[in-house]
C-alpha cells in the first residue's frame, strides 16, 4: 500500500509540474498576493489546460489515501535521515564516525562522520613489491616457485640473451648510420619474457616500443626484426614505420605507434569487444611506461575499462626515467599501481627484474581478468640501463656510476643465470656458443637486409581501403606521372619495381 501510494503521489507531482501555470499571468499574480491557491488558473489558462479538472480529481483522491494511511503509519520525525541511509541506526557521536552508509550516487560505500578528517597521501601504505627470486637466484619462498620445466626456463634465458645481443649490434648499427633510430631493452628483458610466457598466444598485445622480448617469445625472428628496422621490401609493415615499430598479425601483436599512450584506450576497447563474444577465452595486455601513464589517454583507458569491466591487463614498465624525466619528478603518488584503487581496479606491483615474479604476476592477472571480466593494473619495477633511445643521452639526468649495480648484480639475466646454476641447468660453454651464434645471425641478416630493395613506392596508396577509392587512384596516377617526368631525381633503383 505504501509503495502504491508513493507512486500515486509521484504521479500527482508530475502532473502538477507539467501543468504549472505561467507565473507571468497577471491574474495569477493577483491570486498569489491574496493567498489564493497558487495552481488556480486564470481564465485564459483554463481554456488551454484541458486536464485541470482531472488533476483536481486526482489530488482529491490522493488526499483521501493520505488520510487513510497516516493513521497506520507512525509519524516520521524531522531528525530522521532514513531516506538517505541503508539503516536507521543513530549517528555515533562518541568516536566521530557513523555506522550509516550514504547512498549518494558518487560514493555509495562511504559512511557519515561528524568530524572532518583529511585523507593524506603519507598515511596510505605503499603497495609492496612482490618478489620470487633474489639477486643471487635463490627463491625466497618455495611456495612461490613456478615449477617450470627445464626447457621453459632455458627458453626464457636464451630469449633474453638473444634480445640483449641483438640490441647491442643494432644499437651500433644506428651509430654507424645504417639505420635512423633504435631503442634497446637493457635491464627490462625479464618483464618482457616473463609476461609473454604467462599469456596465451591468442591473447592480443598492444605494445609501446620497448617490448621486443614479447615478440621474441612468440616467434618473431631475427630477420623479422632487422627487416623492419631497415624498412625493406621484406618488412611486414612495408617500410611505413620508423625502426622498432614492430607488428605481427600472425602473432597477435598490434603494430606499435609512436605517440605515447594511444595504444592504451585501444586495448581497453579491444578487451571489451572480446568480452562481448560468447565463451571468450582471450584477454588483452597493453604495455606502457610510467611516463606514458602521465598522458590523458591512460586516464581515459583506466576509466573506460573499469566502468565497462574490460578484461584487460594494464602492464606498466616503471623503469624510473621515462624518456628523460626521473620518476620523482614524474609523479608524487604511489607509482602507477597506486592509482588503480581510485578507478576501482585491482593492482599488483612486482620486481620486473625477476622473470619468475613477472611470470606469476601476469599469470595471476590473466586468470583474474578472464574469471571476473575486470581490468587489472600490473606495475613491473625495473631500471632502464640503456639510454631511452639513440636520440637520448641518459648521463645528462643520472650518474653513470648508478648503472653498475643494475648492470651486474640486479640484472635480470644474471639472476636467472644464478638460478639455473643452482638447479644444474646452466652450461657455460653451450651458452657462450649460443651468444656467438646469435651474433653471427644478426650480422649476417644486417648484411642481407641492407641489400633488399625498399618496398614499391606505389604501396603507400594501398591497404587503407579494401578497394582503392577514386581520389586515391587519381593521386596515384598523378604521382606516377610526376616520377616518370623526373626520374633522374629519384633513386628508383633502390625500390622494388
Amino acid at each position: 500500500m505504501c509503495v502504491a501510494l508513493h507512486l500515486f503521489r509521484q504521479l500527482i507531482l508530475r502532473i502538477k509540474s507539467h501543468f504549472r501555470p505561467n507565473k507571468s499571468c497577471k491574474h495569477l499574480r493577483a491570486n498569489i498576493r491574496t493567498q489564493q491557491h497558487p495552481y488556480r488558473p486564470c481564465q485564459q489558462e483554463r481554456r488551454t489546460n484541458r486536464f485541470y479538472v482531472k488533476m483536481s480529481f486526482l489530488r482529491a483522491v490522493a488526499n483521501v489515501l493520505v488520510k487513510r494511511t497516516s493513521v497506520a503509519r507512525p509519524a516520521r520525525s524531522l531528525g530522521s535521515v532514513k531516506h538517505l541511509t541503508s539503516d536507521s541506526a543513530p549517528l555515533q557521536q562518541g568516536n566521530g564516525s557513523s555506522s550509516l552508509h550514504a547512498k549518494f550516487p558518487g560514493a555509495l560505500g562511504a559512511s557519515f562522520v561528524t568530524t572532518p578528517k583529511l585523507a593524506l597521501p603519507e598515511n596510505i601504505e605503499p603497495i609492496p613489491i612482490y618478489r620470487v627470486m633474489n639477486s643471487e637466484g635463490t627463491i625466497d619462498d618455495p611456495s612461490q616457485e613456478p615449477n617450470l620445466e627445464q626447457a621453459t626456463v632455458q627458453k626464457m634465458f636464451r630469449d633474453m640473451v638473444l634480445l640483449n645481443t641483438m640490441d647491442k649490434i643494432l644499437y651500433e648499427s644506428q651509430r654507424q648510420g645504417r639505420i635512423s633510430f633504435y631503442m634497446t631493452n637493457f635491464g627490462e628483458e625479464a618483464s618482457h619474457i616473463g609476461s609473454a610466457a604467462a599469456l596465451s598466444p591468442e591473447d592480443w598485445v598492444y605494445g609501446q616500443y620497448r617490448e621486443a622480448g614479447v615478440l621474441v617469445w612468440r616467434g618473431f625472428t631475427i630477420s623479422d626484426f632487422i627487416n623492419q628496422c631497415y624498412g625493406n621490401a621484406e618488412d611486414q609493415g612495408k617500410g611505413r614505420q620508423m625502426p622498432v615499430h614492430y607488428g605481427s598479425r600472425k602473432l597477435n601483436f598490434v603494430t606499435i605507434s609512436s605517440p605515447l599512450g594511444t595504444q592504451i584506450p585501444q586495448a581497453a576497447g579491444a578487451a571489451y569487444a572480446f568480452k562481448l563474444q560468447p565463451n571468450n577465452q582471450r584477454c588483452v595486455i597493453t604495455y606502457f611506461g610510467e611516463g606514458a601513464a602521465s598522458e590523458g589517454d591512460t586516464h581515459a583507458a583506466f576509466n573506460f575499462a573499469a566502468t565497462l569491466d574490460s578484461p584487460v591487463i594494464f602492464f606498466c614498465r616503471n623503469n624510473g626515467f621515462a624518456i628523460s624525466t626521473p620518476s620523482k619528478e614524474q609523479y608524487r603518488g604511489d607509482g602507477i599501481a597506486g592509482r588503480a584503487a581510485g578507478y576501482g581496479m585491482a593492482a599488483l606491483r612486482f620486481d620486473g627484474t625477476d622473470v619468475f615474479a613477472t611470470y606469476n604476476a601476469t599469470k595471476l592477472a590473466r586468470e583474474y581478468v578472464l574469471r571476473e571480466n575486470k581490468p587489472i593494473v600490473l606495475e613491473a619495477m625495473a631500471y632502464r640501463i640503456g639510454h631511452h633511445s639513440t636520440s637520448d643521452d641518459s648521463t645528462a639526468y643520472r650518474p653513470a656510476e648508478e648503472l653498475e649495480i643494475w648492470n651486474t648484480v640486479e640484472h635480470p639475466i644474471t639472476k636467472l643465470k644464478h638460478y639455473m646454476i643452482r638447479r644444474g641447468w646452466f652450461d657455460e660453454e653451450k651458452e657462450n656458443e649460443f651468444v656467438k651464434s646469435v651474433r653471427k645471425q644478426v650480422l649476417a641478416q644486417i648484411n642481407q637486409s641492407e641489400r633488399i630493395p625498399k618496398p614499391d613506392w606505389r604501396e603507400m596508396f594501398q591497404d587503407v581501403y579494401e578497394e582503392m577509392p577514386i581520389h586515391l587512384k587519381e593521386q596515384l596516377r598523378s604521382m606516377e606521372e610526376h616520377v616518370e617526368q623526373h626520374r633522374e631525381h629519384y633513386p628508383l633503383k633502390d625500390f622494388k619495381q
